[in-house]
């Protein structure tokens, strides 16, 4: 049976990179007793893939990986089971069955969400709505994007799906859904970076906090008509298995 797993990534364990995260669910899955299958041959694994790897850096409540059992245990269980493996920093929040012929959640995944707040002072662009818009507005926003080869000019307004200001708690945050996945992926970093050269301001490496709160599955038919998103969590899963916070 193939399960979607959905975990949060927060306080210091921001700071562990993507393989660290993935031999650790290695570790924990194994110490929890899930029955898990594992490849054949002489160097055999375990059957899990990750939906999008996170940044360093960055925290989020919306992480996923997909894993194949031979048997699962009952739902509270599971989650229990796999919880009491966790550090402070990690906690698996969802548990649910696909249907057997779904895809994985690498090959799905389209879009993110951020939230984006400042650790200083706040920018031009935040305190100023106009420059937001004004960038929004903007047919072509094109940026150098560096590769192992070479750096692009590349077009991101077509990545930017929406942007908007909002006040948390009296301080403002950036909250954007951006493109994500293997045909198209915009780091908000880079986001940062153009709407820092649009506003003629810089970007401090240590100036924003980034936060991911979901990753997306896109649903409509195709690029022509208004996409239509759906969190990982409800994407061809056949039924919830179990669901806390």
């Amino acid at each position: 049976m193939k399960i979607r797993i959905k975990f949060r990534k927060y306080g210091v364990m921001k700071f562990i990179g993507h393989l660290d995260v993935m031999r650790f669910f290695q570790k924990a899955i194994r110490r929890s007793g899930l029955d898990i299958v594992y490849t054949e041959g002489y160097s055999p694994h375990q059957v899990m893939s990750f939906a999008a790897p996170l940044g360093l850096g960055l925290t989020s409540d919306g992480e996923y990986m997909d894993i194949e059992l031979h048997s699962s245990p009952e739902p509270a269980e599971a989650l229990h089971r796999l919880n009491e493996q966790m550090v402070e920093g990690i906690e698996v929040v969802d548990y649910r069955m696909l249907k057997q012929q779904s895809h994985s959640a690498m090959s799905v995944v389209a879009a993110a969400d951020y939230e984006i707040s400042c650790r200083y002072r706040p920018a031009s662009f935040f305190e100023d709505s106009a420059i937001l818009e004004h960038f929004l507005n903007e047919e072509h926003i094109l940026i150098e994007k560096k590769t192992k080869k070479s750096v692009q000019m590349v077009d991101i307004r077509p990545m930017v799906y929406s942007a908007c200001m909002e006040f948390i708690e009296k301080k403002p945050v950036l909250r954007v859904r951006l493109a994500a996945g293997s045909s198209r992926n915009l780091k908000p970093e880079l986001l940062l970076d153009a709407l820092c050269t649009y506003a003629g301001c810089e970007r401090g490496a240590f100036d924003y906090l980034i936060h991911r709160t979901e990753l997306y599955a896109d649903i409509s038919a195709n690029e022509e008509e208004v996409r239509s998103f759906v969190p990982l969590s409800a994407y061809e899963t056949e039924a919830e298995v179990c669901a806390g916070m």
